[in-house]
């Protein structure tokens, strides 16, 4: 166990007391826009109530921080433990994910008096540490890139609450933008290559710095040489896959997504809606508008994503050419990518110096979501974060225009289900040279 002196004890407390209030506040904010209704509504089983996200994360920090490390806790609300428990099986009971809109007490109200109660025990317990060891200060961290991922997760769902609202209210109210009715102004795409070679894998630190368990068991893989496109598909060319009757040829699609595709009533991304001959989508940040054609097109499956890239006839990359790729021709995560603190909430158009490896939307990967070489499980509650989800999944890499700027690496994988898409998500295209 490694021990600070007490400067570098006060340095490093009041540096991650700042980080602390940081992260919490910005989960607020992003609910400012917010009405009393808005917060406990659940459409469906995937969309969790921002009510529900903001006492989630709170729970994080009692149950894993100040219940087993503050002398003499008192916790807020005995029930809260059942209620905004998530997955942790080896923690107690817990709510049915499906039954978390039916939560309409505890009010909000309390919900935001538990955050303040458990951010002034927080505050309180770090400013009390003599000192502070590997595994607490790992465990802290772990809390606040779990409640980054909230955030992420609080922007796809009031999306998904508000565009599912018949009269489609905006989330941040402003003028339409000017917007492209053809491609004529789109970046053209240009071929990054990557050599033939054995590439590194996964998370490189030996924990210097934090990364997810999913990321550990750095190895190496061999890959051919390979091409990727420089930016993401546009909403122009996914119209042109539809108006080519993409979707009613199964020829372009796996046959589990020639099923799920033949089962959906919208044949288009979601938040598409064709009104009176017009193609529009709905926007957090101006509503309901017409689709412009030069942006990254969005919100559509891995089924999708997969039979668009047959159609074209090319391929999504793997996870792995997508990490060597992303480490070639973006070195550093920039700092200028369209992430969540721009506030724009959705993807922006490419640009020369920017070939949108992060920020903007989520890039799917032909890569199912497995363990890495050597990876093992921690014991306890913590390993059932990532590894007990391996499983029907696949990788997206890069994160998105929901993803806070500090929270995204090369390394990074997210993963979803096949068939999802109401989150920020899209497609680079890649090809064997």
């Amino acid at each position: 166990m490694s021990v600070l002196t007490v400067d570098e004890k006060s340095t490093s407390i009041q540096i991650l007391a700042n980080r602390y209030q940081e992260v919490r506040d910005q989960s607020m904010k992003l609910c400012e826009p917010l009405q009393q209704e808005d917060y406990v509504v659940q459409p469906v089983v995937d969309v969790s109530p921002p009510k529900w996200h903001l006492a989630h994360t709170t729970w994080f920090f009692e149950t894993f921080v100040l219940i087993p490390h503050k002398k003499d806790y008192q916790v807020f609300n005995e029930q809260f433990g059942f209620l905004f428990n998530s997955y942790y099986e080896s923690v107690g009971k817990k709510a049915l994910r499906v039954e978390r809109g039916f939560m309409t007490r505890p009010t909000v109200m309390e919900v935001k008096d538990y955050r303040v109660y458990v951010d002034k025990q927080m505050i309180g317990f770090l400013e009390s540490l003599q000192e502070m060891d590997h595994e607490l200060d790992r465990l802290l961290e772990l809390g606040l890139q779990h409640e980054q991922q909230h955030q992420e997760l609080l922007v796809y769902d009031v999306k998904r609450i508000l565009g599912g609202n018949p009269i489609f209210p905006a989330y941040q109210d402003v003028s339409p933008r000017n917007v492209s009715e053809n491609n004529e102004n789109t970046l053209p795409v240009k071929w990054l290559s990557v050599g033939e070679g054995v590439y590194d894998i996964g998370d490189q630190s030996k924990g210097k710095k934090f990364t997810f368990d999913n990321e550990h068991g750095a190895h190496k893989v061999y890959l051919h040489a390979y091409e990727v496109q420089s930016r993401l598909v546009t909403n122009g060319e996914y119209l042109e896959f539809i108006k080519d009757d993409g979707y009613k040829q199964f020829k372009y699609w796996l046959s589990e997504g020639w099923d799920w595709a033949k089962r959906q009533e919208s044949k288009n991304p979601m938040y598409w809606f064709l009104i009176d001959g017009a193609w529009m989508n709905y926007q957090l940040v101006g509503g309901l508008q017409p689709i412009d054609m030069n942006a990254p097109v969005t919100h559509i499956s891995y089924y999708e994503a997969d039979a668009f890239a047959r159609w074209k006839g090319l391929r999504l990359p793997t996870e792995f050419e997508w990490e060597t790729a992303a480490k070639k021709y973006s070195a550093d995560v920039p700092q200028k990518a369209n992430f969540v603190e721009n506030e724009k909430y959705s993807p922006s158009k490419a640009s020369e110096d920017n070939y949108q490896f992060f920020g903007d939307a989520w890039e799917w990967t032909s890569s199912s979501y497995m363990p890495y070489p050597y990876f093992t499980i921690e014991e306890g509650a913590i390993g059932e974060y990532n590894g007990k989800f391996m499983v029907n999944q696949m990788v997206l890499r890069g994160g998105s225009c929901a993803t806070p700027n500090n929270h995204i690496r090369h390394t990074y994988r997210n993963f979803f289900p096949a068939h999802l898409k109401w989150f920020f998500n899209g497609i680079r295209l890649a090809r064997h040279i």
